[in-house]
């Protein structure tokens, strides 16, 4: 919803006696042209009052929120690979993966996505990893700052241990084959680059796709090998029925 008046509206004062775009008016199409323009402003105050009410309404959910993520991030640690596994079947995540990084996510324990107290300013990302062969940092973070005219994002710098640079090329392995359909950079690449924090699609899967319900990506496969076993089951019923109606013919 907009915030912002209409900039295609004139204002009352725009109105010139006997003329709008180049055609003669009569007073009273003048009349009512002006009273169009006094409702278009106090659409576009309420519009305004609209947003303003409606950011407050979501800074109270998103608080109402927290202990459930929280509670949630707590049961999720109980499961080996949950969110390495909900990454790699997601459908544009696992596109930036490659074949390094696996065994360095599978170190992954815990995400958590945090919007500032102002949710238009920005968000951050936390990556919480075991200990692992790669890197010493236990929370990988990046920040976007969105801020109108000095959008920027930034990210922890990471301590990586000795030849396991993961940012850099190897020798022993080339990128994935799988298509990337999102960004040609890998996860790490993503994580470090800091070109358009406002266009990031990545960033923006994390926090409004796989935050929101990563449950539904760890279970992808059980959901489409049920779905295709009751495809299945209906295809057979369907079957019996054409057969019977033949023999009853």
């Amino acid at each position: 919803m907009s915030s912002e008046p209409s900039k295609k509206m004139k204002t009352v004062s725009t109105f010139t006696e006997g003329s709008v775009g180049g055609s003669d008016l009569d007073a009273a199409t003048q009349r009512n042209l002006e009273a169009i323009d006094v409702c278009q402003i106090e659409i576009d105050n309420l519009n305004v009052k609209a947003s303003e009410e409606i950011l407050e309404i979501e800074q109270k959910f998103n608080q109402l929120r927290k202990p459930y993520f929280k509670k949630r991030s707590e049961i999720i640690k109980s499961i080996n690979n949950f969110w390495f596994t909900a990454i790699m079947n997601h459908p544009d995540l696992c596109s930036i993966v490659d074949e390094r990084e696996e065994e360095c996510l599978q170190f992954l324990n815990r995400i958590e996505v945090e919007e500032f107290e102002d949710i238009k300013s920005g968000y951050q990302i936390d990556f919480h990893f075991d200990e692992n062969p790669f890197f010493e940092n236990a929370v990988l973070t990046k920040e976007f700052h969105l801020e109108p005219g000095s959008p920027k994002s930034q990210s922890t710098l990471i301590k990586w241990k000795d030849n396991n640079d993961l940012t850099k090329p190897s020798d022993k392995t080339g990128k994935s084959s799988r298509k990337r359909k999102l960004e040609t950079k890998s996860f790490f690449g993503w994580f470090t680059d800091h070109v358009d924090p406002v266009s990031d699609d990545i960033a923006e899967v994390f926090k409004d796709d796989l935050w929101q319900n990563p449950l539904h990506f760890y279970l992808v496969p059980d959901i489409e090998e049920a779905n295709g076993a009751e495809n299945e089951e209906d295809s057979d019923l369907s079957g019996d029925e054409e057969t019977q109606e033949t023999e009853e013919q």
